[in-house]
């Protein structure tokens, strides 16, 4: 034989509860009570099965107990990270390295040429009957080549263009690894705060299926509410697991770009609400146009073509050769003085004078058609900017706190039985979005701030984030 057992209203039993409650208080009261003195008042309702609301400082420290392994790790600045990157990264080195080598090859371009020297020695023997005298030749011969001047001229200022673009090329890779630099420690910033954001989101979820438990126990709740707030407690864990590891990563990446030389483990002093300060739109186009590394370096190869050419146009008379030349025979002795002159009679360097014109065409257009791209960009970056700073402030100011003002009155409906599991899981999953989208906001809100300052080219000289 089965019994059905009768489950009561969790609300009719609040109320009911609150009611019976009451009626004690009153029975205990004194007739002869003072009409001056208060009555002691009741205890507030207490929700169905005892459950307490869901406790958001609570979650709060639960989500930071997250990063709880790396309190002991060393605090590593921004800027520290920055100059240990910028004195082993690879790269940088290596374009350094190539910066030399421009530099010797303008003293190369400057040499002038060697003279050369010819040496004959040689015996005269007479034919029977001849009148010569038989004895030793040596001839000593001395050449030396008068270089057009314009041709040498053209030579050094192409190597002096090669030296300045290599220079820049210094500065264009400085400038990309800073802002490598910044993104990626943003982004282990990002990662670090989804994972405190899950890790809160797990402590929520954690509260919710213990009171969910309680209810699915002591029959007043199906059990399928259970298994809903269990996968929900999956999700968030996973979720959790996911960012550490992805900030694991970006640490990872950070010390590759410093060629293993940052600590094993390191904690960022930095922050996603890091100020931004960054100058009106015309003073970074200003600075863009007169700062930015890789327009020096389309200007630099620009400049080296154009002096390719001159040197092809001054090429059609590369010089005057100067011989002297001296001859010792038994009987005579010569000297002999003598000039070499190439006369542009056949070739007149029509095919190198036009691969130095269209060079000259090629580099003008590369340098035209990156300002205005470089133009484009900053807009396109200011406008990425201004976008994320209003949704940081319409998300921090009125969605959050909407958000968690909407899971208060899910948790309490479900505690008086108004609403089910499924309201206050998508309460908190709306929460819990609302959060990510801040956190990602802030995100965009720096990485943003970075493209402009690699635009403007302020990462190409030391002390760049000091500004």
């Amino acid at each position: 034989m089965s019994h059905r057992v009768k489950t009561i209203h969790p609300a009719l039993a609040a109320v009911a509860f609150a009611l019976l409650h009451s009626g004690i208080a009153l029975a205990q009261t004194p007739q002869s009570m003072p009409p001056d003195t208060e009555a002691p008042r009741s205890a507030p309702p207490v929700p169905a099965g005892g459950a307490p609301a869901l406790s958001l400082p609570a979650a709060t420290a639960a989500g930071a107990a997250a990063l709880a392994p790396m309190a002991d790790a060393p605090r590593i600045s921004l800027q520290q990270l920055t100059d240990t990157v910028l004195q082993y990264n690879p790269g940088l080195l290596a374009a350094e390295r190539a910066r030399q080598g421009a530099q010797a090859a303008i003293t190369s371009a400057g040499a002038l040429p060697n003279p050369t020297l010819d040496y004959t020695r040689g015996d005269q023997t007479p034919r029977a009957g001849a009148s010569s005298l038989s004895g030793r030749l040596q001839t000593v011969g001395v050449s030396q080549l008068i270089e057009n001047p314009l041709v040498r001229r053209a030579r050094v200022e192409a190597a002096t263009a090669g030296e300045r673009g290599s220079a820049q090329q210094v500065a264009v890779t400085r400038n990309e690894l800073v802002a490598q630099i910044r993104l990626r420690a943003y982004e282990y910033l990002l990662r670090q705060s989804e994972a405190v954001a899950a890790g809160e989101a797990l402590s929520l979820l954690e509260q919710v299926n213990a009171r969910v438990r309680a209810r699915v126990d002591s029959g007043e709740a199906p059990r399928y509410e259970l298994i809903k707030a269990e996968a929900e407690i999956v999700n968030a864990r996973s979720l959790q697991q996911s960012a550490l590891l992805q900030a694991e990563q970006a640490a990872i990446f950070l010390n590759r770009l410093a060629a293993g030389a940052l600590p094993a483990r390191w904690q960022l002093d930095a922050s996603l609400t890091d100020s931004v300060n960054v100058p009106p739109l015309e003073t970074l186009r200003a600075e863009a146009l007169s700062q930015n590394p890789e327009l020096r370096v389309l200007q630099a190869e620009n400049d080296r073509a154009r002096a390719h050419l001159g040197g092809a146009r001054a090429g059609r008379w590369p010089g005057v050769t100067l011989n002297y030349t001296q001859s010792r025979e038994p009987e005579v002795k010569q000297n002999i003085l003598g000039v070499s002159l190439q006369i542009p009679l056949l070739d007149q360097r029509a095919g190198p004078i036009a691969e130095a014109d269209a060079e000259v065409a090629r580099t003008g257009v590369r340098l035209e058609g990156r300002r205005a791209e470089l133009e484009q960009q900053l807009q396109y970056a200011s406008k990425a900017l201004e976008m994320a700073g209003l949704r940081v402030q319409a998300l921090s100011e009125g969605a959050v706190r909407d958000a968690e003002a909407a899971l208060r009155v899910a948790d309490a409906a479900y505690r008086f039985g108004e609403r089910g599991i499924l309201d206050v899981l998508d309460a908190q999953r709306v929460l819990r979005g609302v959060r990510a989208d801040l956190i990602t906001a802030r995100y965009q809100v720096q990485a943003a701030r970075t493209e402009l300052d690699l635009l403007s080219g302020r990462f190409a000289t030391p002390g760049a984030l000091a500004r």
